[in-house]
């Protein structure tokens, strides 16, 4: 079976198609700078057999992007796709777990689109343009809270009036959840155990949103984010964990918009907002470092973001018992080193134990950047939703079929 999986973000498509069940990646692409005009033309890549094309085409919205997609794997027959899988960033309190997609689950898509602005309208209108075009596929919405289910209720549960939480739904939700189970799936294989005897915690530290995970027995037990990705680590562009009164004191200095003061913790703050001038950790820590004041703003913007994921990853080590390892993927976790040790400084008390060789030489995936003497093991793992996607369809298109 030949899946393709479908990845909106807020003007990017990602697509693979995928063989299942042996895990062959056919092919690979994305439609970038979907939507209004920009300086750089939209266009979209395909990569096959280590060949990548390009082709410019206007494409103003991502559901436009879908159908510029499909006309170029037209020219592909073999590649012809028998399923659909979408990442759906946030399913609220409806779905907990994915579902094959129909008239009626696109209904309830439509209602909750709003607790993920950025992420789930896009997502649904492509879903439905699949629905409009290829009638006679399955498609399946890959919810990408759904590993975070079994976070126990003292974890997801905020200290409001029960009332208040169960009449707005309030809760913790958690995200990144694909990518979490991708990779304690695969740590589980590096160690050489069943995944439900897993102790770990993940760390998933993008270029935009990171989160850590708690995994207990296979199963997350808590993750940094929250209600929304807002909560926990300091990411590119968002606060991560604020003092409510903080908040409270922002809206009311901005006469009480709640558009503009989301828009500063969702979009203005983070790195770009400690740093000044970058989003990225990776331009904060280099110019930190070619600079010889102490404790500069580049210092401080640094020393913060690690200090947020090393507070976590102490806790978390914690909570999951006995951890058999932590891991570390997608971007900032796989490319840059500095961010892995310092995460990982001052914890021998865990028996945590980094080796700055190793962890400095990693050129290939996965990679175990841990000493022999470190009572927990240390992976670097590449991220891979995408294959992720692939085998949660497969197995829920397997089902349905058997």
């Amino acid at each position: 079976m030949n899946i393709l999986t479908l990845n909106c973000g807020s003007s990017s498509l990602k697509f693979r198609i995928i063989g299942m069940p042996d895990e062959q990646e056919l092919v690979s692409g994305e439609a970038q700078q979907v939507g209004p005009k920009t300086n750089r033309a939209s266009r979209i890549l395909i990569r096959e057999n280590g060949n990548e094309d390009a082709t410019d085409v206007a494409m103003p919205t991502l559901a436009v992007a879908f159908q510029e997609i499909m006309k170029l794997l037209e020219r592909r027959p073999h590649l012809a796709p028998d399923a659909i899988a979408h990442r759906m960033v946030h399913g609220g309190s409806e779905f907990h777990s994915h579902v094959r997609l129909d008239s009626n689950v696109l209904k309830k898509l439509r209602v909750i689109q709003s607790m993920a602005p950025l992420h789930n309208p896009p997502a649904t209108d492509v879903a439905e343009e699949c629905m409009r075009l290829f009638p006679e596929l399955p498609n399946a919405i890959i919810i990408d809270m759904a590993f975070h289910a079994t976070i126990p209720a003292y974890a997801a549960s905020y200290a409001l009036p029960a009332d208040l939480c169960a009449e707005l739904g309030i809760r913790k939700f958690g995200f990144h959840g694909i990518s979490h189970q991708y990779a304690s799936e695969e740590t589980a294989r590096l160690l050489g155990k069943p995944v439900e005897e897993l102790n770990a915690v993940c760390c998933h530290l993008g270029s935009g949103g990171a989160s850590l995970c708690a995994i207990r027995n296979g199963k997350s037990i808590d993750n940094t984010m929250g209600y929304s990705p807002l909560q926990g680590l300091v990411m590119s562009t968002r606060s991560g964990d604020l003092d409510p009164a903080l908040t409270l004191k922002i809206l009311a200095q901005k006469s009480g918009d709640p558009e503009k003061v989301s828009g500063l913790l969702n979009k203005t703050s983070g790195m770009l907002g400690l740093s000044g001038f970058s989003a990225d950790i990776r331009d904060v820590m280099s110019k930190a470092a070619s600079k010889k004041q102490v404790f500069g703003q580049d210092e401080i913007a640094t020393q913060v973001y690690l200090w947020r994921i090393r507070k976590y990853l102490g806790a978390y080590l914690t909570v999951v018992g006995e951890p058999d390892a932590v891991v570390f993927t997608d971007t900032i976790g796989e490319l840059v080193p500095d961010v892995r040790l310092g995460a990982c400084a001052g914890m021998d008390c865990f028996g945590l134990k980094i080796d700055k060789e190793k962890n400095r030489a990693v050129a290939e995936f996965p990679a175990d950047i841990s000493t022999a003497d470190s009572a927990i093991k240390i992976f670097v793992v590449r991220a891979n939703e995408e294959l992720a996607m692939a085998r949660f369809a497969w197995r829920m298109l397997s089902e349905k079929r058997n």
